[in-house]
């Protein structure tokens, strides 16, 4: 699964690539909190142990997806 994360003041989104058994539903009720406090972060690890760490305060938009085979390929 990928997630990709808007920041405020940031032009580059985070993108990160989760494990299949990654818990969507929790991730999402934290991501909730952490939107509603001033002062509340969202702490997601990637499959290769990455731990990144984002302020609620800053996130302007968020993507959540299924992982697809590649970039497409040509003028679409």
């Amino acid at each position: 699964m990928d997630i990709r994360i808007g920041v405020a003041h940031i032009q580059k989104e985070i993108s990160l690539e989760l494990p299949d058994d990654f818990d969507l539903n929790s991730f999402k009720s934290d991501l909730e909190q952490a939107l509603e406090s001033e002062t509340g972060m969202i702490w997601l690890t990637d499959i290769n142990g990455r731990e990144v760490g984002i302020p609620g305060n800053k996130i302007g938009y968020t993507e959540i997806g299924i992982q697809d085979s590649g970039r497409p390929v040509g003028f679409s």
